[in-house]
């Protein structure tokens, strides 16, 4: 394994992904290129059909691109095998879903350790408790999932992307299943972990005030990176997606 030292936490080199052959093919990324900067929070968004989902599944090493590399924290993903890969993203990589994916018949202290458990890496016991503190989750870690609103199941989420300390946290739409009060302490924590924690975060939103959250927002369209706003508002995100879908 080579691990090459960059300031980006993930960086694609002209990945494509192409679905299909021949006159049904259909081409979900088209060359991409770009990096993620370590402790930034970046927010990709598109019409439906850009190719967001692609884009999380490749970044993340959950699928292979066709052609292109993913250095994900440093490492060639495209040339590890299949178990090498998964060790690798298990070790590097959390995730945060809109269906926050708890076991139901775990604590939530059972659920924030699952994917060490599942590495057979040991807890660090003082950075589980400052992941606790900073997620709000002191006064809950013997509950299970069922005794939890949708906000606090989704600090779960996030505490269990936190305690691996992953290279980058990938989000899927993490507000999605939230009302918007919920969903904007959701993003507070989120802008929170990146700032006082110093991790790279990666979301993809179809929501505009959930991208103006982050340092920089990415456009797809038809599988392309077609566009990116830094320090991003609200109408100035709202409004290129009017465009983008027009």
């Amino acid at each position: 394994m080579t691990i090459t030292k960059t300031t980006d936490a993930v960086r694609l080199d002209e990945v494509s992904k192409v679905y299909g052959r021949g006159e049904s093919a259909v081409i979900a990324l088209d060359a991409v290129g770009l990096g993620l900067r370590r402790g930034s929070f970046s927010a990709v968004m598109g019409p439906s059909g850009s190719g967001k989902s692609t884009f999380l599944h490749i970044a993340a090493g959950l699928d292979r691109p066709t052609s292109g590399s993913v250095r994900l924290g440093g490492v060639d993903i495209g040339g590890l095998s299949e178990a090498k890969r998964t060790a690798h993203r298990r070790e590097r990589v959390g995730f945060i879903f809109q269906a926050f994916n708890l076991m139901p018949s775990l604590s939530v202290e059972q659920n924030m350790g699952l994917p060490l458990r599942l590495a057979g890496r040991r807890v660090d016991r003082e950075w589980k408790r400052e992941v606790v503190e900073r997620v709000g989750l002191q006064a809950w870690l013997k509950h299970r999932p069922s005794q939890l609103s949708g906000g606090q199941q989704q600090r779960v989420a996030i505490a269990r992307a936190l305690l691996t300390r992953p290279d980058v946290v990938f989000a899927d739409e993490p507000t999605g299943a939230l009302d918007t009060r919920t969903g904007g302490d959701i993003l507070d924590l989120l802008r929170h972990v990146v700032d006082a924690l110093g991790q790279t975060v990666v979301m993809v939103t179809h929501d505009p005030l959930a991208a103006a959250c982050a340092d920089r927002v990415l456009y797809l369209a038809d599988g392309a990176v077609v566009a990116a706003d830094e320090a991003p508002t609200v109408d100035a995100v709202a409004e290129r997606m009017t465009h983008l879908e027009a």
